[in-house]
């Protein structure tokens, strides 16, 4: 990593030790965090990727897409394609008629930006096999459009789908064309479809963490690029405006704040752009600062507050006059930079001691003190496991499971329906690899919870972004297996228990 990614001024108004005690703090909090970027007045105090994760890698950012979409629809807007005042109905004559419910006929397409359509729900997921876009149109809503703010994701990828019927194009390589190439978007960058050819425009994007950066800086100038403005100053000011409530519907302090048109307020006035899983673009004009993660929170209550909390606990003081940060030194940023430079995700065996997890502690043999506690090590000797092959009964498409384990590292082996698979992860580290039956890339690490139980975490690192565990309890001829999958849509199958019989044949 080229240390140019550290800002190297003198006297600049976040201190290196101001990054490395937002660093610390984000480890201590346990999140898997994927990269950081951290901007002041445009230029880069901090770039920073947690290995394996690197620097030009697609990300799936999730709801980000939302934010791209609301640009395209301002677009068409500026040149008159549309009115934002229109009913949406009016551009899907395909999917309305006399038995459309009155309340979607009222829904305007500001109502669908401000997210305050008729629905309080997702309406495709209601039945993922027939038309995403028709189901906007045909299940039936829930409230008047235009008063009450729900998180409304099919609202979004309707807006696409009208931004792809007015453009002829999909939505991203129209608004590359218009404005993404114009500011240096990645061109590896893409929308992932739903199963009828849409652009999943409310959560498909797949870009860059460096791709997020240029997108917060072009809102930090108000759509203004190299003395070009990319989108009227008044419309974009207008969409990132207090546009709905979300006191009541907002699961976390930053994001009870206000919306725009499909941007959040957060806290300190900020500019927010969400994607599930910490995937943010914070901006806070006033002091000129910008921050963005890519992470996977999933799983974690209140895990995305705890990244608004470090970023307001540790840059925001030094900008607002609040702490005393002095000149750096040449000896401070050398220390930022061994910091970034030996950044990574966290093997499980870190995680857990470092926590202190009651889940390592197991009963003391007897020639230990009373009271005293002993930690198992992440390398316990897993012989008594070796060469050893449990069939799974019958129920599964799971048949046949093996774990090996050598001093640094050990593979997961499993048939998963009729498919001979395999699972690398490290016991020190976690070790990069393709996802069996996806090939999606990934990361995992595994470690000894106790003399019985193994425990296997897999990072999931593409098109999902999530993660697979797998709890195995070895009794003295049988294993019993916990799966759980912490992914939105794909991974059904790793859920669940198994159960499986020491197999004689090796």
């Amino acid at each position: 990593m080229d240390k140019s990614y550290i800002s190297s001024s003198s006297g600049g108004e976040i201190s290196p030790g101001a990054l490395l005690r937002l660093l610390d703090c984000l480890q201590q909090t346990r999140i898997p965090m994927h990269s950081l970027h951290v901007l002041l007045s445009g230029q880069t105090e901090l770039e920073a990727y947690y290995a394996p994760c690197h620097k030009g890698q697609l990300h799936r950012m999730f709801s980000v897409s939302k934010n791209l979409t609301a640009l395209a629809v301002l677009k068409l807007c500026e040149t008159g394609a549309l009115s934002l005042e229109d009913s949406i109905c009016r551009y899907f004559p395909e999917y309305t008629g006399e038995s459309t419910h009155p309340w979607v006929l009222q829904t305007t397409i500001r109502n669908m930006l401000m997210m305050r359509s008729c629905h309080a729900s997702t309406t495709y997921k209601f039945d993922m096999t027939r038309d995403w876009v028709e189901s906007f149109f045909t299940v039936p809503p829930t409230h008047k459009p235009g008063t009450v703010f729900h998180y409304d994701t099919s609202a979004t990828h309707t807006l696409c789908a009208l931004v792809e019927k007015l453009s002829g194009r999909p939505m991203l390589d129209y608004l590359k064309d218009v404005m993404l190439r114009e500011i240096g978007w990645s061109e590896d960058s893409y929308m992932l479809t739903d199963p009828f050819g849409h652009s999943l425009g409310g959560s498909g994007l797949m870009a860059t963490a460096e791709d997020l950066v240029l997108l917060g800086k072009l809102l930090l100038q108000e759509g203004c690029w190299n003395g070009k403005q990319l989108l009227k100053r008044e419309l974009l000011a207008q969409a990132l405006a207090w546009h709905s409530a979300t006191a009541v519907t907002g699961p976390i302090t930053s994001e009870r704040q206000g919306y725009g048109y499909s941007f959040w307020r957060g806290e300190h006035d900020a500019l927010v752009c969400y994607g599930m899983g910490g995937q943010l673009i914070l901006c806070y004009p006033a002091l000129e600062l910008l921050v963005v993660t890519t992470a996977d929170t999933q799983g974690m209550n209140g895990a995305n507050q705890l990244i608004y909390d470090a970023v307001h606990r540790f840059l925001l003081p030094e900008l607002q006059g609040h702490a005393e940060s002095g000149a750096a030194s040449d000896a401070d940023r050398e220390k930022l930079w061994q910091q970034v430079a030996q950044l990574r995700m966290e093997p499980v065996s870190h995680v857990f001691s470092l926590s202190c997890s009651p889940l390592l502690r197991i009963a003391p043999p007897a020639e230990l003190s009373a009271g005293a506690v002993r930690f198992l090590d992440a390398r316990t000797d897993g012989s008594r496991i070796q060469g050893r092959f449990y069939q799974i009964q019958e129920g599964s498409s799971f048949t046949r499971l093996s774990l090996e384990l050598t001093h640094e590292r050990g593979v997961l082996h499993y048939t998963l329906g009729g498919v001979e698979c395999s699972l690398p992860f490290g016991l020190e580290e976690v070790i990069p690899s393709r996802f069996p039956g996806y090939d999606m890339f990934c990361a995992s690490s595994g470690m000894w919870l106790d003399e019985h139980t193994f425990y296997i975490r897999t990072h999931l690192l593409d098109t999902s972004v999530g993660s697979i565990h797998f709890q195995l309890y070895f009794g003295e001829n049988d294993v019993t297996i916990f799966l759980k999958k912490q992914e939105e849509s794909l991974f059904g199958e790793y859920s669940g228990h198994l159960y499986g019989i020491l197999d004689s044949e090796p």
